[in-house]
């Protein structure tokens, strides 16, 4: 999808400098997509060594992130892009940060699988698995429709957005209800409550993705228009 991504220039090294830039981007991707994923393991399955494992690699998605923030700033100073090259160097910079969050909420995870100490019922370690499936499905898509340049997959997943948050609010009501009636539970509860709010702000990640890359298409800032019937017909209004 090269073609699609980038712009010809007749300069053959800023080709090769924006896809280097965009797949330094889907590598940190990958490498947040594999931290959500162990760590949701790492919580339902009370693995504490892959727990510890998403703890411990964190740092490579911090110097992902700085040595894409790094380039990314070489590219603005020396080639000085415009038009869809600059919003594909905007995109790319503003996508960084929100990699690198849901990196830190899946160690957040992790950390709270740690501190499980006991048992709750098995129920609700399912539905935070499932709620977790569901946002790696996010992720992923958003991940996908960056590198295929696919803004029709992009709107998809900001829908699911909408249903991932309450997917949260139901398994957050069972747990407040269930921390109620065994009085016990309520250290185990809480960090699996607290798991769910934080696959909840991955979910939020991944649309946030999802709207740099409608940014980087349309040339249109869609980050504070709440449906996404209106995204699309922000959309139909733009273009290069």
């Amino acid at each position: 999808m090269e073609e699609e991504f980038i712009q010809h220039h007749i300069s053959q090294q800023f080709n090769k400098e924006l896809v280097e830039l965009r797949n330094q981007v889907l590598s940190m991707g990958g490498l947040v997509e594999e931290q959500l994923k162990n760590a949701i393991i790492a919580l339902s399955t009370h693995n504490y060594q892959l727990a510890r494992q998403v703890y411990s690699d964190d740092y490579k998605v911090n110097a992902l992130e700085v040595r894409i923030d790094e380039e990314s700033t070489r590219i603005l100073a020396i080639r000085q892009p415009t038009a869809r090259d600059l919003r594909l160097v905007m995109a790319v910079i503003k996508t960084i940060p929100d990699l690198e969050r849901i990196g830190d909420q899946a160690e957040s995870i992790a950390q709270m699988a740690l501190q499980i100490q006991g048992e709750a019922e098995s129920k609700y370690f399912v539905a935070i698995r499932h709620l977790g499936e569901h946002v790696q499905y996010m992720l992923h898509n958003a991940l996908d429709a960056f590198a295929r340049i696919d803004v029709e997959m992009a709107l998809r997943v900001m829908d699911e957005d909408r249903k991932v948050d309450q997917e949260c609010d139901s398994i957050s009501r069972q747990l407040i209800t269930y921390m109620i009636a065994e009085p016990r539970t309520i250290p185990i509860v809480l960090n699996i409550l607290w798991s769910a709010r934080a696959l909840e702000r991955v979910a939020a990640h991944s649309r946030n993705i999802c709207e740099y890359l409608i940014y980087f298409v349309k040339g249109k800032d869609v980050r504070h228009i709440s449906s996404v019937e209106q995204v699309e017909e922000e959309g139909r209004k733009s273009g290069d």
